[in-house]
């Protein structure tokens, strides 16, 4: 029994992991579903940061009462924190999603370790290492995500109807663009389908640079759940002033 509990407690990690990865997927099949039904990807992105900002800010008061000075240093690399791993990054991102499908948005975001890998590599927090086998391995990992990216961008496989639901998660507005010539329509497909894998490379950048700034605010002020805070509140900020400053069709905002 011993052996059983000291095996699970070893497998938390792992589980929670896959745990975030089938929430994360969960929650982009509703996205696709909200984009799909008119709702405008910039208010949902500000219901996201304001509703994360209205849950983390009380929990970060009730379990870190003791915690540094804010410094201007801090402010500025939160507000870069919201900018490229909320707003800019996750506006990205549903983009990429309306514009193509949400199997394909969670494949792509699969570039996140690649790029941040480069990243770190090009700011020098990474060496290569090339003669040793986990540098080799960094090395491949990298070139097969970026095939693979490549591979999902441009091959265009067949259709598999395996079960038949009433739901439609690649097209917009249902069957709008059934009366279509189909020569138009796959001229239209392939362009969304481009526009939205840079959409996503794009977010996968701005999300990766994002884990960059965060480890370099977490250096200089070690308290997670304040610093979670501080982002989700400048991310709000960013998203709601982007949203207010670009929508214009205000009919389908409050619809939830």
């Amino acid at each position: 029994m011993e052996k059983i509990r000291n095996y699970v407690y070893e497998l938390r990690p792992l589980m929670f992991m896959v745990t975030v990865q089938v929430v994360f997927a969960g929650s982009n099949v509703l996205f696709k579903l909200a984009a799909n039904d008119g709702m405008s990807l910039r208010v949902i992105v500000a219901y996201r940061l304001v509703f994360a900002t209205v849950f983390m800010v009380p929990l970060a008061l009730i379990v870190e009462r003791e915690r540094p000075k804010l410094t201007w240093t801090v402010l500025l690399q939160a507000f870069l924190c919201g900018l490229l791993g909320g707003s800019l990054s996750q506006n990205l991102s549903l983009e990429s999603l309306a514009l193509t499908s949400a199997t394909f948005s969670c494949a792509m975001f699969n570039l996140v370790p690649a790029v941040t890998f480069v990243l770190a590599v090009a700011f020098r927090m990474e060496k290569l290492c090339l003669n040793t086998m986990s540098g080799k391995a960094k090395v491949l990992g990298t070139l097969i995500g970026l095939g693979g990216a490549m591979l999902f961008t441009f091959y265009k496989g067949i259709q598999l109807n395996i079960l038949s639901t009433h739901l439609d998660l690649l097209h917009h507005y249902g069957q709008a663009t059934a009366g279509l010539v189909a020569s138009s329509h796959a001229h239209a497909a392939s362009l969304n389908r481009a526009l939205g894998a840079l959409a996503a490379l794009g977010s996968c950048t701005a999300y990766a640079l994002w884990l960059i700034v965060q480890t370099k605010m977490s250096e200089k002020y070690p308290c997670h759940y304040t610093s979670t805070a501080l982002t989700c509140v400048m991310g709000a900020i960013q998203s709601v002033a982007y949203a207010l400053c670009t929508e214009k069709d205000w009919t389908m905002c409050f619809y939830i």
